[in-house]
């Protein structure tokens, strides 16, 4: 029936909520083939090195250490993300997310460093030395930071949080966990332009446009566009290096476009299993513990973000406050592994590999244990890893500009259960996504000026919580969507259904949906012993 001029009554028909994404190939408890789910792990795993190979090295020039301790740091980082990884996905949240290292840390652990470089009353007979005393330092403050994720985690903290938290609130939490790390993308990859942009190029036309043109069974062209895009580039940076084309360019330059300036080949050792306490014994400082813990909260506000977005991306229902919860425990414990093993940095979810799930439309658990083990496997053999960690950044930053821009989709996903008309809706989304960009901004810029950030006390360890804490775009989103949304207009009979709240209340408790048992039950029906509320 035609109205309005011949357009169509149904076209004017709003679009349906879906509490699970359509058109999703593999949902979190379905898998393809073995072959093709290799391959997809094995995706997983490279995207996931970008973070591995960039926090060591940010951190270990600082420590005093050279290629041989970076080396043998991301191999540690990543034998220890693959163990994680598979605890969450075998016992946490049961999600395909890969649990990786977290940005959020590297400021205590450079406050941590910089003051025991300092120390007067120490004296390092080699650098080697003081890059072990850095990173006992580290780990000791780790160790005991750890149990605050494991405390909010298994004692129900995060899932009285999470059974107030509506979709209007959860937007700006997503939508600044990807747009958040938006430093990561272009401005890295603008480093080395003549191999960011062709990867930026070639990753969007290969997975957007290409499989319009040429019609493949498979999908292959969107599943495998980050293979196919960094071997051509990988390739093209090669004969670009060999060809002589940044011998006179600045060092900068050429350590981010040069494909042999990155010093892991050399340094890494064949065969190397890393274990616990390899540093030395731990050393411990309250400041510095009370300062990773807010490195610790700020992952578990990032990683909450990324876990609900790998549930939409894997096709699986809104996740149960009780599993969110117990995701956050198993986090912790990746943490107080990360304190055992000195890998320098805690975990977090990985946002890239939550948007990769977006990009393949496989949101598959098994893929991302396959990626585990690709994890577990190059952490060990040492030189075949380096070659694959010395992909030049600026084609990983390309990568991050497609997949961080997946996850901020994921949030938009949630305005479906909000009443947009509202102009309370309006001034919660409106001030939360504002102030998370504009309040980390003023932090960031004020300590390139002042050389301190703008809490600047005598206790350093204080200054570095306020720094942590209100530099994470997602924390301060969330903190001001939350507090707003919790407290404006309670008294007033559309807030709920504006909020979205009605659309998750059968999900508030595991088994008021039949469907939770399906994506989140525990394997070996070990719900009997540890069961979900």
């Amino acid at each position: 029936m035609a109205v309005g001029g011949g357009v169509k009554a149904d076209e004017l028909v709003p679009f349906p909520v879906k509490d699970q994404l359509p058109g999703v190939d593999f949902c979190v408890s379905s898998c393809p083939s073995w072959p093709e789910a290799i391959i997809l792990g094995f995706q997983h795993f490279i995207v996931m090195l970008g973070t591995t190979v960039i926090i060591p090295s940010i951190l270990v020039p600082l420590m005093g250490g050279g290629n041989v301790e970076k080396a043998e740091l991301i191999n540690t980082l990543l034998f220890v993300a693959g163990i994680t990884t598979l605890l969450q996905t075998l016992f946490g949240t049961r999600l395909p997310v890969v649990i990786g290292g977290s940005y959020a840390f590297i400021i205590p652990a450079i406050s941590i460093t910089l003051r025991r470089n300092t120390n007067t009353f120490t004296v390092f007979l080699s650098p080697h030395q003081r890059f072990e005393q850095s990173m006992r330092a580290i780990q000791g403050a780790l160790l005991i930071a750890s149990f605050f994720q494991m405390v909010i985690g298994f004692f129900g903290f995060c899932r009285i949080f999470a059974r107030f938290l509506s979709p209007l609130a959860v937007v700006p939490l997503i939508l600044l966990t990807g747009l958040g790390l938006y430093a990561h993308g272009f401005p890295q990859l603008a480093k080395c332009i003549e191999i960011g942009l062709p990867a930026l190029v070639i990753v969007v036309f290969l997975s957007q446009f290409l499989p319009h043109i040429i019609k493949t069974k498979g999908h292959i062209w969107e599943r495998y566009a980050v293979l196919f895009s960094v071997a051509i580039v990988w390739v093209f940076a090669e004969i670009l290096t060999v060809a002589g084309a940044y011998n006179n360019r600045s060092p900068n330059t050429q350590f981010s476009c040069r494909t042999d300036r990155s010093g892991l080949l050399s340094a890494a050792p064949w065969i190397r299993v890393p274990y616990p306490f390899q540093w030395g014994r731990p050393t411990f400082d309250a400041g510095d513990i009370f300062a990773m813990m807010a490195a610790c909260f700020v992952a578990v506000i990032e990683s909450i973000g990324t876990i609900i977005a790998a549930s939409r991306f894997g096709s699986a229902t809104p996740v149960p406050p009780s599993v969110l919860s117990r995701g956050i425990g198993w986090l912790g414990i990746g943490t107080l592994m990360a304190g055992a093993f000195g890998t320098g940095s805690g975990f977090t979810a990985s946002v890239e590999n939550a948007g990769l799930l977006g990009l393949t439309r496989v949101g598959s658990r098994r893929v991302v244990e396959i990626a585990a083990g690709f994890m577990l496997l190059f952490s060990v053999l040492g030189k075949f890893g380096a070659i694959l960690a010395s992909i030049p950044l600026p084609i990983v930053a390309a990568l991050y500009c497609v997949l961080f821009a997946y996850v901020a989709s994921a949030g938009l996903g949630f305005l479906q259960f909000c009443n947009l008309n509202s102009f309370r809706s309006k001034f919660i989304l409106g001030f939360s996504l504002f102030m998370g960009f504009s309040v980390p901004q003023y932090f960031n810029d004020y300590i390139l000026i002042s050389g301190h950030g703008p809490v600047h006390t005598r206790a350093i360890w204080f200054n570095d919580i306020m720094q942590v804490i209100f530099t994470s775009a997602a924390t301060v989103g969330i903190i001001v969507a939350y507090f707003l949304d919790c407290t404006h207009s309670l008294t007033h009979s559309a807030t709920r259904r504006d909020s979205g709240r009605h659309w998750w209340r059968k999900f508030r408790t595991f088994d008021q949906d039949i469907r939770s048992e399906e994506f989140y039950a525990l394997p070996y029906n070990l719900n009997r012993f540890f069961p979900s509320f």
